[in-house]
């Protein structure tokens, strides 16, 4: 098994929304903001290479929506999905296999994009399947008002469309084995419904992807909740309780959107669960 980091490109979002309650004097010493109040982000996803299978965890937000669309969100930097790829000698027309951690646009935009002649929108990795499960999948065809502008219909409908979408058959408890997909996946509903979170066992480490279980470095305090969070308090729980699996069996912690932390490992401590060494990509894989 080989791993490979994505960058699929960079965004900012309100401070204030990314950390909810907590007061701006405290989370901007770890994610300081800008004179808009926007923090820096990354959309880092994973790619998974073993044996015939080239599996993509998330794919970012693609590149389909309008400017207008765009210009909430600050785009900024280089990275792309083709030229991540192009990186390591890969197209993405040899992905095998989409994993999407959950259904939010800076999740799996890139999933789908428009055709030759912009008529119409197709799946962006043409051979791939996509893989998701049927509750989430459920919550983000019919969305809450909450969440309705994250759950965009042209990112998720054409992947049914194609007959590339695929459901894991999700266990009843919390943390189970993928069959399909060969890695462990913890279940999580505080940001999203069956939000899942791979836990992929590479050489003699655990890596995990967090996506937006634990967003950045910042996220560590227990308070330190997204505003996006539909049930925070059961995020506040479940971050309680992965964060002690995490120091206790040394995961090494791979995060999706900290524009300038890739991967790190945590330790108990006084205060808390709290940061224990920062590693790149490059050092682990």
């Amino acid at each position: 098994m080989k791993l490979y980091a994505i960058e699929s490109g960079n965004f900012k979002l309100d401070g204030g929304a990314m950390f909810g309650v907590v007061p701006k004097s405290l989370w901007s010493k770890t994610n300081p903001a800008d004179a808009h109040n926007l923090i820096d982000l990354a959309a880092r996803c994973l790619l998974i290479e073993d044996g015939n299978r080239l599996l993509l965890i998330d794919n970012g937000m693609g590149n389909k929506q309008s400017d207008k669309f765009f210009s909430y969100y600050s785009l900024w930097g280089n990275h792309s999905i083709d030229t991540s790829l192009a990186k390591y000698g890969f197209h993405r027309d040899d992905i095998t296999d989409v994993f999407l951690t959950h259904l939010h646009f800076d999740h799996c935009g890139g999933s789908v994009q428009w055709n030759k002649d912009k008529t119409g929108l197709e799946p962006a990795f043409k051979n791939a399947r996509f893989w998701t499960n049927e509750k989430h999948w459920q919550w983000a065809i019919e969305p809450n008002a909450r969440e309705k502008a994250s759950f965009l219909k042209e990112n998720i409908l054409p992947i049914q469309e194609s007959g590339q979408l695929h459901f894991l058959n999700r266990p009843e408890q919390e943390f189970g084995f993928s069959e399909e997909l060969d890695f462990g996946i913890l279940y999580v509903d505080g940001h999203t419904e069956k939000q899942m979170i791979p836990h992929i066992q590479y050489k003699d480490k655990t890596i995990v992807f967090c996506a937006d279980l634990l967003p950045t470095v910042g996220h560590l305090p227990l308070p330190y909740v997204m505003g996006y969070d539909t049930r925070p308090l059961l995020t506040l729980n479940e971050k309680e309780s992965f964060l002690k699996a995490a120091a206790t069996n040394n995961y090494h912690l791979f995060l999706e959107h900290d524009a300038y932390n890739q991967i790190i490992t945590v330790q108990e401590t006084d205060k808390g669960v709290r940061l224990k060494e920062v590693f790149s990509c490059a050092d682990i894989f």
